[in-house]
């Protein structure tokens, strides 16, 4: 397995970049019981390694303009 920066190094893997998930939406309940759909797409891509957490944030962002 190549280190990928974009993900950290507590985020490598997909099973990684769950649990990380997960932490955030434990600490942060808002990000699982008020996720939109598209917030939740977002996130499965996030998992998925096909987006860093920087870049689903950006994309929330515009969003919610």
């Amino acid at each position: 397995m190549n280190y990928n920066p974009a993900f950290g190094p507590a985020a490598q893997t997909r099973e990684q970049r769950a649990r990380v998930l997960q932490q955030m939406q434990a600490t942060f309940p808002r990000l699982k019981t008020k996720a939109s759909a598209y917030a939740r797409q977002l996130y499965e891509r996030y998992v998925a390694g096909e987006l860093s957490w920087l870049q689903v944030r950006q994309a929330l962002d515009i969003a919610a303009q």
